[in-house]
């Protein structure tokens, strides 16, 4: 199940844990106009080239010269021309389809059509695709009888492929009939949507057209209209079914209160009751909550989400001795809660003043259950309190004890760094470096690879000297093939044709509530395709929640694929990134981190506080910054204007620090004063010190995720530093295995 709490603490990290997206995924436009045909001779050789077994599924081949080009838009298309002139192949076959889907975004239907000519044959893995494209050119060139004839000839070959509701979309457009066709036989295509859409704005008072966006429309700008307006119009004629769907899309969209309310009434499974009192909860209904979670445990009292209940409940009340009985419940009847219960029970006896009993829990939880990640927690917050007294011996020995006990906690990384910190600090050098190897070469995404490898020498940047760097960025971005969906899905996204293969994705995607490993990172490369990157990046970045041993097995499987980590770290707005980073003397690669951390490249968001666009800029803030930089007419959610402006800002920031990025950065987070006082506070000998001191623990997660992200795009995309982490890793591989 995706963690959707944990998406919620994940956008409070980057400032936006109420947000609104302007401007939802658009649905394929045809082109129209005219362009003449023309011939050209190898129109009778392709026809002649025996197909394709049909049930052929293609794959991402390293050596394929189309695919390498599948996701070059610009200047393609003379190698294109090379490969589709070439000899008979599967990449001769790309190279047709995607010169022809080009020419029609141009307008050119015309000089698509040859391109398109029997393709079919020899490319049946898209025979429906095909079809509906050459009907598409038949419609830019104003040849409408060509194109309703190809439009059915579709229907006919291939009635229940997803591009056959594209056909009858376009058909129903003077013959309504066909509309109601799409609504009844492809309720879940994006076509469907728009049909109700469409339908409602003639005739609002239509429920059951609400409840098809409710159920296949999250992803529409004005679903919590449609949301709002079922459960307050419709309320009486819902049934249970319909609740789960809305409580559903109220969930998805980060509404958990609405969620909770409307999970009451779905029908009563473990899933659905757990979120009925999580909903509550979050939304600020404790006594809702409790009475939620109280009948969970009673319907369904051994599933695991009674378990959660139990220390839910815990935390929600009154009096500390309340909770005792609920979590000394949690850990008698499910072994798998035992260390969070234990933990949590022994906060419980602190606020009690049984401080005693309170130190022999979390002993249970170190001695009995010492790889659990409360046990991971437990130490980490040791290792704090003994640097907070000084004792750095002692926190150095519980940063070991975790980095050795707890390799795969989210707290490894940052102990293992430490250790190397510590150690230097207690004059041993050889083994403040062997830590910072280990770092590297176990936990090379992480921020404190970062900081090792800059405290070993490495050519990537510190603190200081990181805005004037223009590091090189190569590397070519070739896509993995999709884990899940159809062999048309997979071929459409390998070759870039991200609309089409989010539209049959829409269909085949049935397991929404709880995905499996594959599905979830399938429907994370399809979101960033099609421009959803907030999401996106949460459902791939969110793999690292599952909790079954054999669901980590397939996560680490799919970290291994260069695909996972370039999707989660592309260059949208590149140019315009290097436009502005250029003006203001920045390093493009920061700004790119910077944006990525507060906006996840989503051009038209919006904070709760009214922070807007790529940049998150502040309307006050924009409206200083446009006139100290003269610039006029600008709009925030314009990615362009956007830019300019947190670039110019961000330069101030750095400017107003002798260049220090990290105090640049804190202070594009939290402010210029805060900054100038915790630096007036804590003084500044050490940088990772001070990033600990930081009061601000939203502040703290930023500038590690901003210069985690700048590690990230490095390690990836720059030749030195990628080959040297690969050389790095493999020298030193028998680091791996132990801590120093």
């Amino acid at each position: 199940m995706v963690n959707q709490y944990k998406k919620q603490v994940w956008l409070a990290g980057i400032g936006l844990t109420a947000l609104t997206v302007g401007a939802g995924v658009s649905s394929l436009n045809l082109v129209s106009g005219f362009q003449i045909p023309f011939q050209i001779p190898l129109v009778k050789e392709w026809l002649s080239v025996a197909p394709a077994p049909a049930n052929l599924e293609l794959t991402s081949d390293p050596n394929s010269q189309v695919l390498a080009l599948a996701t070059q838009t610009a200047n393609r298309a003379s190698k294109l021309e090379a490969i589709a002139n070439g000899l008979p192949s599967v990449d001769r076959s790309r190279a047709r389809y995607l010169l022809a889907t080009d020419l029609i975004q141009q307008n050119h239907g015309g000089k698509a059509l040859p391109w398109l000519a029997g393709l079919e044959q020899n490319y049946p893995v898209l025979a429906a695709q095909i079809l509906a494209k050459r009907a598409q050119a038949y419609t830019s060139t104003g040849n409408s009888a060509k194109a309703t004839e190809t439009w059915k000839e579709l229907l006919q070959q291939y009635p229940k492929d997803w591009a056959a509701a594209e056909a009858l979309y376009a058909l129903g457009k003077t013959s309504p009939q066909y509309w109601d066709q799409v609504l009844a036989q492809f309720p879940s295509h994006p076509r469907a949507v728009d049909i109700a859409s469409a339908r409602l704005e003639k005739k609002p008072d239509q429920p059951q057209l609400l409840m098809q966006i409710a159920r296949h429309g999250i992803y529409t700008p004005g679903i919590l209209n449609v949301l709002n307006r079922l459960k307050e119009e419709y309320a009486p004629k819902l049934t249970p079914e319909d609740w789960e769907a809305i409580a559903f899309a109220y969930w998805e969209k980060g509404y958990y209160g609405s969620a909770g309310a409307a999970y009451g009434k779905a029908p009563n499974t473990p899933l659905n009751m757990y979120r009925t009192g999580r909903g509550a909860q979050l939304g600020g209904r404790d006594r809702d909550a409790i009475a939620a979670y109280q009948q969970l445990l009673q319907a369904y009292p051994t599933t695991k989400e009674a378990g959660q209940a139990l220390i839910k409940i815990a935390e929600l009340v009154d009096k500390p001795e309340e909770a005792v009985p609920f979590l000394d419940q949690a850990i008698n009847q499910f072994p798998d809660k035992v260390p969070e219960a234990l933990a949590a029970k022994a906060d419980v006896l602190l606020a009690l003043n049984s401080a005693e009993s309170a130190l022999q829990a979390q002993q249970s939880v170190i001695t009995q259950h010492s790889k659990s990640e409360t046990a991971a927690k437990l130490r980490w917050e040791q290792a704090e309190e003994h640097v907070k007294k000084g004792n750095i011996k002692a926190a150095w020995e519980w940063a070991r004890q975790l980095a050795q006990e707890n390799p795969d906690s989210e707290f490894a990384p940052e102990a293992s760094f430490w250790i190397g910190k510590w150690a230097a600090q207690l004059g041993q050098q050889k083994a403040s470096q062997q830590a910072f190897e280990y770092v590297l070469s176990n936990y090379p995404s992480s921020y404190y690879a970062w900081r090792s490898a800059s405290l070993l020498g490495w050519e990537v940047g510190d603190f200081t000297t990181v805005r004037t760097q223009s590091p090189q960025i190569a590397g070519s971005f070739r896509r993995s093939t999709p884990p899940a969906g159809s062999a048309a899905t997979k071929e459409l996204y390998l070759l870039g044709q991200d609309q089409d293969a989010w539209t049959r994705w829409q269909a085949e995607f049935t397991n929404r509530v709880q995905p499996t490993v594959a599905e979830q990172f399938t429907d994370g490369l399809m979101r960033l395709g099609v421009g959803d990157n907030l999401d996106g990046i949460f459902m791939l970045s969110n793999l690292s929640s599952r909790e079954s041993a054999a669901e980590k097995a397939q996560y680490k499987t799919i970290r291994e694929q260069a695909g996972y980590w370039q999707a989660l770290y592309s260059f949208p707005f590149e140019d315009m990134i290097k436009r502005s980073s250029k003006e203001n003397q920045l390093n493009p690669i920061l700004v790119t981190a910077l944006i990525r951390q507060e906006s996840r490249f989503q051009p038209k968001i919006q904070s709760s506080v009214g922070a807007t666009g790529l940049m998150q800029v502040m309307p006050e803030t924009a409206d200083w910054v446009s006139k100290q930089a003269k610039i006029k007419d600008y709009k925030l959610d314009n990615p362009s204007d956007n830019i300019k402006l947190g670039t110019w800002y961000l330069d101030y920031t750095h400017r107003e620090y002798n260049n220090n990025s990290l105090f640049a950065v804190a202070s594009y987070n939290a402010g210029p004063g805060s900054v100038a006082d915790w630096i007036s506070r804590f003084g500044f000998s050490d940088p990772d010190k001070f990033i600990e001191q930081i009061p601000f623990p939203e502040t703290k997660g930023y500038v590690e995720s901003v210069f985690g992200n700048y590690w990230n795009y490095l390690r990836l995309y720059n030749p030195e530093v990628s080959k040297k982490l690969a050389q790095y890793s493999s020298e030193h591989s028998a680091l791996s295995s132990s801590v120093p």
